[in-house]
């Protein structure tokens, strides 16, 4: 049984048809890659299951139940986390406040005080900062505090959407470096993500999604060497 599963889901924007039947399997401790075009319904899909946005049809189970009719804050509370698209830390406030809001479910102090301690190993740059302004942070540093305050609420499911955009080379290859490590530490990844080419690199299953429906799926090493893969999203 997946740990994440969605089934033929619909979701709407108005009378758009935003989602058509999409369905994906996440397992646990899998990385799974969603990949599109702009527009696709790749964040539409993650919103979806992270409770943000509403289906019309369909079916999203987590641990063999169904979450699609459960509020976004409980699905935090039942272990999955998406870090959105566009970092939206909150920017006056200081890194070390941003992921103690990340815990803000979270009633364990001892687990709290270890996890930021965990964190802070896998983001050296952000231990160094913690008393600075999270607005103050360059782009990559703002999106490595918003993947650490995102494994401050202790999920099991982590919904990444887009954590490379706008970062230079030499820091995306650090974000992915640490997704594989999220991975290791037993955390499954549902990730979104324009760069198709290292995404399907470390995913073990990658999915296509093209005007709101899956057309292509395998593993990611299949993917890659798919010559409509190739032709469309690797240049």
């Amino acid at each position: 049984m997946a740990l994440l599963e969605v089934t033929d889901l619909h979701v709407y924007y108005g009378k758009i048809h935003a989602l058509k039947g999409v369905s994906l399997a996440l397992g646990k401790d899998q990385i799974v890659t969603l990949i599109g075009a702009n527009g696709a319904g790749k964040s539409t899909t993650l919103k979806a299951i992270s409770g943000i946005l509403a289906a019309t049809e369909g079916q999203i189970a987590y641990n063999g139940q169904s979450i699609r009719d459960v509020a976004a804050h409980q699905i935090v509370g039942r272990g999955i986390v998406q870090v959105p698209e566009g970092r939206r830390i909150f920017s006056r406030l200081t890194v070390a406040e941003n992921l103690r809001i990340g815990a803000f479910l979270v009633t364990d102090k001892k687990w709290i005080v270890e996890a930021e301690e965990r964190v802070l190993e896998m983001f050296p740059r952000i231990k160094q900062r913690l008393n600075q302004v999270a607005g103050t942070l360059s782009g990559g540093e703002q999106q490595m505090l918003a993947i650490a305050r995102g494994l401050m609420s202790n999920p099991r499911v982590l919904l990444l959407d887009e954590p490379s955009m706008g970062l230079a080379p030499i820091l995306i290859q650090q974000i992915f470096d640490t997704i594989v490590e999220i991975r290791k530490s037993g955390v499954a990844i549902l990730l979104v993500e324009q760069n198709a080419f290292l995404a399907l690199q470390i995913a073990d299953f990658g999915y296509v999604i093209e005007t709101g429906a899956i057309t292509l799926k395998g593993t990611g090493a299949e993917l890659l060497d798919n010559p409509l893969v190739k032709e469309a999203y690797l240049g």
